[in-house]
């Protein structure tokens, strides 16, 4: 059964999704394998990228960077790492690296990779994801971590000095730890010329890659005189083994598409042969809500209700769940996949055969002028449009229904996705190329700069937390210390206040929940259950002060599953904390701190949270209308977000964490505060003034 694990085999392992949620994975087994065929080793031969073989490894003997081109499926990323181990770039105590942007791609990727070596997962194949380190030093060949782990492992060894090779995966997606690593990766070519790069992408991006990375420095391509590879990138092309998809396009345009998918993939189930279904939908809101109106619609007509198996996959899904969606479809049933754009290029699912494309995807949009960063629904480009259209190839020829029109793709959708690069808030990426000793930021190399605004802003939101000096460098100790936490520099800058405050086990734990997409279980229909379970532990400073009484009532339980059931949190998102908690407790003692706690003086603990977050502050409007407050910043309408143990309650001041976009700014995990502190903590930033205090 699909909710168990066999006696001595492995736990599955928890992992975060790229959006700090909880999700399991548990590889299939052969038998029921992801391709269908009885034995690893004949599906491995299948794959399509395995005729390529031979050219892979002549194109990365014999060129410093090889650029492979090949659609999802085509076996690239489970099987290059496997061929470069067989022609002998894992010995001598040399490791191969591969990288991914999300860290639900790594551990199944790794899972799958060790399964065909038969080999334990964390010994000859591992895999390293923030806040979780499954490799053996000295046995570990294959490596699998997301580019923001390789990041950090920069820090300590800047010319990456134990890798022969480094693959990194699905750099069409252009993350920012993609685009910073290649930036990086390009450098340290420099500086090791025996180095070799592969940059793996799904759509043809080939050639602005190439560019990018022939190298402006004139190095020799004599390889067979001096044995340096050539310095021009080798490029490949693995075609898919994907069938024809036909494409259908709405004939007018849809003014709800969760209502427009449920009505298809009802047309699709009574009209089209067996087939799975895979909707792409923007978040887990859209997913619940489809979900919903799918069982009413298939329970309305009974002839259809046998028949559906309808399975969500976003972030945060129980483990039992998750099975599902990568199970066989049973006998007699057509399983109905409802998801996020992590089954864009991420995951394989192995049975569709219909695609149900919304054409819009949730993206993170910074404005660096209003200093707020927002989740929005917005429109996908044509690349995205294609990949999503591709899932349906994979078994047999398959049907995409697009619910938009042919024109609107033709003609006003974007060609490719802006790079995250171009989208998000740059104070991390600054501070780790800094720790990197790279001072000229906007010189750096990137393969999209970018907006001087940004950078800018990043540069001065730094500065104010006394991470950089006059001089834009690091400052000693905070800056370095804070480099050392894989954490947003906020909650860095929040745990080394209160490590000062002696309330630094108080601030790691806070630190630990905000690192988790959720430690409530939400179910449909129990909304006032939820509510209630979070008034029990509701603390009249906020949100992050209701974490520590969750925290403290989860230990006083001795971690019990059934505590966590009856009061709505999240067993396995606590067990994640517990973990996150530790790991940062080991990072302070290194930095040379002792962990210490306050025992209740939640004064010391919000004086801490506002050192990190002060800038994030904002007064209530009494002349505003339902609860508006104004940031001090900017002025900017914001409302505190329904999920907050502080809504309707209204403090004069607050200060928050996250500002989420829906039809308003809410602000998430918010924090009651007194103005003074935020003189106290930020002078250079904050000024008194008569009759209410202002931002300078």
């Amino acid at each position: 059964m699909s909710g168990f694990w066999k006696p001595g085999s492995e736990r599955p392992k928890l992992v975060d999704d790229e959006e700090g949620g909880v999700l399991f994975f548990s590889a299939p087994r052969a038998s029921a394998g992801g391709y269908g065929y009885a034995n690893l080793e004949r599906q491995r031969l299948r794959l399509p990228v395995y005729k390529f073989r031979t050219a892979i490894l002549y194109l990365i003997e014999n060129h410093a960077t090889t650029i492979i081109v090949g659609e999802t499926g085509s076996g690239k990323t489970t099987q290059v790492p496997q061929y470069l181990k067989e022609a002998g770039w894992a010995e001598s105590g040399r490791v191969i690296a591969c990288t991914q942007p999300r860290r639900l791609a790594v551990q199944s990727v790794a899972s799958r990779v060790a399964e065909e070596m038969g080999v334990k997962l964390g010994e000859e194949v591992g895999y390293t994801i923030r806040f979780e380190d499954m490799t053996t030093p000295n046995k570990t060949m294959i490596k699998f971590l997301t580019d923001g782990v390789l990041l950090r492992e920069m820090m300590e060894d800047p010319l990456l000095t134990k890798y022969s090779v480094i693959m990194v995966d699905e750099a069409h997606e252009r993350s920012l730890s993609t685009d910073m690593l290649l930036g990086l990766l390009k450098k340290v070519q420099r500086r090791r010329p025996e180095l070799r790069l592969i940059i793996s992408s799904a759509t043809i991006e080939a050639k602005s890659m190439a560019s990018f990375f022939s190298s402006s420095k004139k190095r020799s391509i004599q390889a067979s005189v001096d044995n340096v590879p050539q310095a021009v990138p080798g490029i490949i092309s693995v075609e898919g083994k994907g069938f024809p998809v036909e494409i259908l396009y709405s004939e007018e345009p849809f003014s709800n598409y969760v209502e427009a998918a449920v009505s298809t993939v009802i047309s699709i189930h009574g009209q089209e042969p067996a087939g799975d279904i895979l909707v792409f939908l923007t978040g887990q809101d859209d997913i619940e809500m489809a979900a919903s109106l799918l069982r009413e619609e298939s329970q309305a007509l009974e002839s259809l209700s046998s028949g559906l198996l309808i399975l969500p996959l976003y972030s945060g899904l129980p483990r039992a769940e998750q099975d599902l969606v990568f199970s066989p479809t049973p006998r007699g049933k057509r399983k109905v996949i409802i998801s996020t754009n992590i089954a864009e290029t991420s995951l394989t699912l192995e049975g569709v055969v219909y695609v149900v494309d919304c054409g819009f995807s949730k993206q993170r949009f910074y404005n660096p002028i209003s200093d707020i960063e927002n989740l929005v629904v917005a429109p996908i480009s044509k690349a995205s449009a294609r990949q999503r259209a591709g899932r349906a190839g994979r078994v047999r020829a398959g049907k995409c229904f697009r619910l938009y029109t042919e024109e609107y793709f033709v003609k006003e959708m974007a060609a490719e996705g802006i790079p995250e690069m171009q989208r998000s808030n740059l104070a991390s990426s600054v501070i780790q190329l800094k720790s990197l000793g790279i001072d000229n930021i906007l010189g750096f190399d990137w393969m999209s700069p970018p907006s001087p605004e940004s950078m800018i802003r990043a540069l001065e939101v730094l500065y104010s937390l006394g991470i950089l000096d006059d001089d834009a460098k690091l400052t000693t100790p905070t800056g370095f210390q804070v480099a050392e936490f894989p954490l947003d520099p906020m909650i860095s800058k929040m745990i080394l206040s209160a490590n000062n405050n002696g309330c630094s086990e108080e601030a790691i734990t806070i630190a630990a929940v905000l690192s988790i997409q959720s430690i409530w279980v939400s179910i449909r229909g129990s909304q006032r259950e939820l509510d209630d379970a979070k008034l029990r532990f509701a603390a009249a400073e906020g949100d992050h002060i209701s974490y520590l009484n969750v925290y403290k009532g989860f230990l006083d339980s001795g971690k019990s599953p059934q505590w966590c059931h009856k009061n709505f949190i999240n067993y396995q998102a606590m067990k994640k904390v517990i973990e996150i908690r530790d790991q940062l407790i080991r990072l302070l003692k290194r930095l040379g701190m002792v962990p210490g706690s306050c025992e209740g003086d939640t004064m010391a603990v919000q004086k801490a949270i506002v050192a990190g977050f002060f800038s994030n502050a904002c007064r209530f409007d009494p002349l505003g209308q339902n609860g508006m407050y104004k940031s001090l910043r900017s002025s900017q309408e914001v409302y505190i977000h329904p999920s907050s143990v502080l809504f309707r309650v209204n403090p004069k001041w607050v200060i928050y964490h996250s500002i989420v976009s829906t039809d308003r700014q809410y602000m998430r995990n918010v924090l009651a505060i007194d103005p003074s502190w935020l003189t106290e903590a930020a002078p250079h930033f904050y000024q008194l003034q008569k009759p209410y205090l202002g931002a300078l």
